[in-house]
């Protein structure tokens, strides 16, 4: 949680770091990933030809549904060679007849016909729009007055879905100075950095354990000298709470020279953090040198809540205690 306070304040700066020189290409295949895993041809989604430009949830969608529709051919035709009847596996799989069929006749898995685009009120006006676009307008509403006044008879919902994406992919002449770092990352190629919780989970994770995607994020983050203290000071932080199995004054030594390290490190949310420990530094020290847990007792303790609870209003504590020892 403290990891990621700090990357909601520090978020905006992170996004504007220069990507790395070895950095993968957005959409390559990790270094261990095996031919026969990459999605096939005849499996990748069928762009549709529309007005509109699909969202970032349609996309996953689409290659969500293509990754069903090759695994169900990848059934039929497994079952079909097996000898299994063809009405037998349409019933098991609750596939069509007819598409069982196709699929065991078709040597690859066959294509998805391809969405046929219906005719939007938006297109006589799509030139208008783009022009505005370019000129700077990201005002939905504005641009839906404009073509209104061209004779367009819809509503402005579909003028703001038309632009949704579009506001993604800013203009050149976009009036918002701040987002030109981020264009410019997009137009280079690079791989979009990851929301603060997901950033918030790989700092504490175990360098070592990270995968090559994980950790190429990690070293990207590292370029600015107040993440790379973050981090540092976290993943020691996590270590010390997992590695609780060694000697006991050499255990209190790493956490004082670690506390002393995050109060004065330079970063409000990583100060505050260890203040808080310093108030409770006793029970800190317990939980890291020694076995004990009280997980037991909150365990009981919530259990007798819920009795309690579920009994409101109907009985007294002599039933309450009955209830609990049955319940034991």
């Amino acid at each position: 949680e403290m990891a990621e306070r700090w990357l909601m304040r520090v978020y905006p700066r992170l996004r504007r770091l220069p990507p790395l020189p070895d950095a993968p290409a957005p959409g390559a295949a990790p270094a261990n990933e095996t031919p026969s895993s990459a999605p096939t041809a005849a499996a990748s989604p069928v762009r549709r030809d529309r007005a509109f430009p699909t969202t970032a949830a349609e996309r996953q969608r689409s290659v969500a549904s293509a990754t069903r529709w090759r695994a169900v051919y990848d059934e039929v035709r497994r079952r079909h060679a097996e000898g299994e009847p063809i009405m037998r596996i349409s019933q098991t799989l609750g596939v069509a007849h007819g598409t069982v069929r196709r699929f065991a006749r078709a040597a690859e898995c066959p294509g998805r016909a391809p969405h046929r685009r219906q005719r939007s009120l938006l297109d006589p006006y799509l030139g208008h729009l783009l022009a505005r676009h370019a000129a700077g307008c990201e005002n939905a509403q504005a641009l839906w007055r404009e073509i209104r006044t061209l004779g367009y008879r819809g509503r402005p919902p579909q003028v703001r879905r038309w632009l949704q994406e579009r506001r993604r992919q800013h203009a050149p002449t976009a009036r918002h100075q701040h987002r030109r770092p981020l264009l410019a990352t997009r137009q280079s190629g690079a791989a979009p950095l990851p929301s603060p919780t997901q950033l918030a989970w790989l700092l504490v994770r175990p360098p070592d354990q990270l995968p090559a995607a994980d950790a190429c994020i990690v070293r990207h983050l590292a370029q600015d000298d107040e993440a790379a203290r973050v981090m540092a000071l976290a993943q020691r932080f996590a270590a010390l709470l997992r590695d609780r199995t060694g000697d006991v004054h050499v255990m209190r030594t790493a956490f004082d020279q670690w506390l002393d390290g995050a109060l004065s490190c330079g970063v409000r949310a990583v100060e505050t953090f260890a203040r808080g420990l310093a108030q409770d530094g006793a029970a800190v020290r317990a939980a890291l040198t020694t076995p004990w847990s009280n997980g037991q007792t909150e365990g009981q303790v919530t259990k007798l809540k819920l009795l309690k609870r579920q009994m409101y209003g109907r009985a007294k504590l002599d039933l309450l205690r009955r209830r609990l020892l049955l319940a034991a």
